[in-house]
């Protein structure tokens, strides 16, 4: 037991750059964030996160809305909070504001501008707790399909916001069973549809 517990803590110390988590101001926990977000019935509750390139020198934010899992690339000049805040921001300005309505992110450091985010968007931003990826599932599973384009110890600074922007439209466009075996975008678009109707 005791050589067991030894070979735990060096898995745990090994690791790949700085650590991302940290004392975020003013987070908000996941566990105040609106029932209809838990539930999927409604479109515009969103799960971020950032895949890191080689190194961690380079990454890109990773999006998805929970009810049509619809993903958004966001190419990001950097690693840190202020390329975060760029990166998702021109990203989530091209969707309709009335599909923005929170985003759930994990403890990461590079999400120390929420609030300037939150304030752009007019966006509900909520923190899981530690090391707890379950409680953004959407997130974690579009994460694994898109690192068969983008492959972990790739350098992703080099990759285009179109080359991102193929890689979501191809994950988009693909049947999901989940979802009656309709696409992301065909659940997304007849999302937005609907919100135009009732405005109209």
């Amino acid at each position: 037991i005791a050589a067991l517990r030894q070979a735990h803590k060096k898995r745990l110390a090994r690791s790949r750059g700085p650590d991302r988590r940290g004392h975020l101001r003013d987070m908000v926990s996941i566990h105040t964030r609106p029932a209809e977000a838990l539930g999927r019935q409604v479109a515009g509750h969103w799960e971020g996160d950032l895949i890191k390139g080689a190194g961690n020198a380079s990454a890109v934010g990773t999006l998805v809305e929970r009810k049509s899992r619809y993903v958004l690339l966001a190419k990001m000049d950097g690693t840190d909070a202020e390329a975060a805040l760029e990166g998702f921001t021109r990203r989530m300005r091209t969707l309709p504001a009335a599909v923005r309505k929170t985003l759930t992110y994990d403890q990461g450091k590079e999400m120390a501008h929420h609030r300037a985010l939150a304030h752009r968007l007019n966006i509900r931003v909520y923190f899981a707790d530690p090391h707890s990826p379950w409680q953004r599932p959407s997130n974690e599973n579009a994460n694994g399909l898109i690192r068969q384009y983008l492959p972990k110890g790739m350098d992703l600074s080099g990759v285009s916001q179109r080359r991102l922007t193929q890689i979501a439209t191809a994950l988009n466009t693909r049947p999901r069973k989940c979802l009656g075996f309709m696409t992301p975008e065909e659940v997304m678009s007849q999302e937005i549809n609907q919100l135009n109707s009732c405005v109209a």
